[in-house]
């Protein structure tokens, strides 16, 4: 009898105490996780988790043990907390929701159901552009950044060093030069995989010391444990915010870095990310820019959150609250700072209250069982609901867990579309009927509900719908439909892959 099917050792080479000891330890093991795994986990994660230490347990339970626990660092969360609180507290008397209950009783439901989650109004007073066209999104960067007079917030999830990104870092080198704040923040795992960056490393380093009153720079999330910063690897922040001078925005899916994002195979393979982002005036700036001192204020110990230049940064909410007109709209973030999936629910919510259409784009598309739920409820209820995603996504595990979730998509009567390879549809937003949108860095996959930073942004209003309509026509005329005939021929081998990877992707 072997000890351990690798080890190459059989328990008669050990005494009889020791092989009693292990199989106790492992007995104890096994009693132990089987009582602490499956609290405060959703029940495929827990039993997930419960499979691979069961199976494996030299190996999954010191994975467990690294990456288990969805949550941040107690510092992290209290600081969270506490800019909820006061954010709640300083909005107390602009929330719209009411007056939306007017217009919609259940949206007006939905952006109270948000406010309790997140703490931003829903306000009205906003202008939305949609930008599709990846080159002319990082020009507009450069050329608000180059208006700016007093301050730019920048955060993105990964950073080039690139010529896409250097227009932008050369834009925020020269409002820095002329006396401008610069506050730059990039998540660490997701850039430092990047090819050069220890070029951008560099840079940044070089125009903290040439200009160190004005550009100023942060890791999140840093994995440094030599220097005593260790952060979990697999909670990431994942938002993309710019913010110039409070009265202008910017988010969406894309990254700072070139449209093949400095991949090898991409250039070989003729590959290039498709993404879709937004340029914001009003009051739902000042949203985003409070999420950016958030962040920043986990990493600089600086807090922005109620200063902007020594004045209260309520104060230019509140100003802006008095233009009416243009389109509601309202800041949604969400992560491990936040305990209740603000983005899932916001998601679920909507679609729950369509009636006519819904429309989800998204490059990975891997649900939890409330998601799928809510996506063929409402096929069943006659609504039509189209899902767009990426033909081939650029990671392989992801393909085959999202590929695992279309057969109960197909047989529910949702339409299936997928984008052309090699390209990357990346774009992540969601159409509900005629009025309403959602727009921001969140995919509809688990790891974005329960371990990335996301911030999402809701609008309310039909002509900015209609500039996503005309996003879609594009999108659609170049896609195909996957027919419950032909996914039902798939190999076996493809299904296998689909399966085993559908249960990697609940390891949370």
């Amino acid at each position: 009898m072997m000890l351990w099917p690798l080890s190459g050792l059989g328990i008669e080479n050990f005494p009889t105490w020791a092989v009693a000891l292990i199989l106790a330890v492992e007995v104890g093991v096994r009693l132990a996780v089987l009582g602490f795994i499956p609290e405060n986990r959703r029940p495929q994660t827990a039993m997930a988790w419960l499979i691979a230490i069961f199976f494996i347990p030299a190996l999954a339970l010191p994975l467990f043990l690294l990456i288990g626990s969805a949550k941040l660092s107690a510092r992290r969360q209290r600081r969270q907390a506490r800019i909820n609180e006061e954010v709640l507290k300083a909005t107390r008397g602009m929330d719209l929701s009411d007056q939306l209950r007017d217009l919609d009783e259940q949206l007006g439901g939905t952006a109270a159901l948000n406010r309790n989650l997140g703490a931003f109004p829903v306000q009205d007073g906003n202008s939305i552009d949609l930008i599709s066209d990846y080159d002319d999104y990082f020009d507009q960067l450069a050329d608000v950044i180059d208006e700016a007079e007093q301050y730019v917030h920048v955060l993105f999830y990964i950073i080039g060093a690139d010529d896409t990104a250097g227009k932008v870092l050369d834009a925020l080198e020269r409002a820095a030069a002329r006396g401008v704040t610069v506050r730059l923040l990039y998540d660490h795992v997701g850039s430092m995989r990047t090819n050069g960056y220890r070029r951008l490393v560099r840079r940044l380093r070089m125009a903290g010391r040439r200009w160190p009153d004005h550009f100023n720079w942060h890791r999140v999330l840093p994995i440094r444990p030599f220097r005593l910063r260790f952060s979990r690897p697999d909670l990431r922040n994942h938002r993309k915010i710019v913010v110039v001078d409070g009265h202008t925005a910017f988010t969406g899916s894309a990254n700072l870095i070139e449209s093949q994002y400095l991949r090898r195979t991409s250039r070989r393979l003729g590959r290039h990310w498709v993404e879709l982002n937004a340029r914001i005036t009003g009051p739902a700036v000042s949203g985003l820019d409070i999420v950016f001192a958030t962040d920043w204020y986990a990493e600089s110990d600086e807090n922005l959150a109620l200063t902007r230049h020594g004045h209260p940064l309520m104060v230019d909410i509140e100003a802006d609250e008095a233009a009416r007109g243009g389109s509601l709209a309202q800041v949604v973030p969400s992560g491990p700072g936040f305990p209740d999936e603000n983005n899932l629910r916001l998601f679920n919510d909507l679609i729950y209250q369509a009636t006519d259409r819904i429309v989800v784009c998204t490059p990975y598309l891997v649900p939890d069982d409330s998601l799928l739920y809510a996506l063929t409820n409402a096929s069943y209820r006659n609504v039509d609901v189209v899902v767009l995603v990426t033909e081939k996504a650029d990671q392989l595990l992801v393909q085959h867990a999202q590929q695992s979730y279309y057969q109960a998509l197909l047989e529910a009567g949702v339409r299936i579309l997928r984008y052309p390879a090699p390209d990357v549809l990346h774009s992540k937003f969601m159409v509900i009927d005629r009025d309403t949108a959602v727009l921001g860095s969140s995919n509809m996959d688990m790891r974005s509900f329960t371990l990335n930073l996301e911030v999402t942004l809701m609008v309310v209003d039909e002509e900015t719908v209609r500039a996503f309509d005309q996003i879609l026509a594009q999108y659609f005329a170049i896609s195909s439909e996957v027919t419950a005939e032909a996914w039902a021929g798939r190999s076996l081998a493809t299904r296998y892959l689909d399966n085993v990877s559908r249960l990697t992707a609940a390891l949370q």
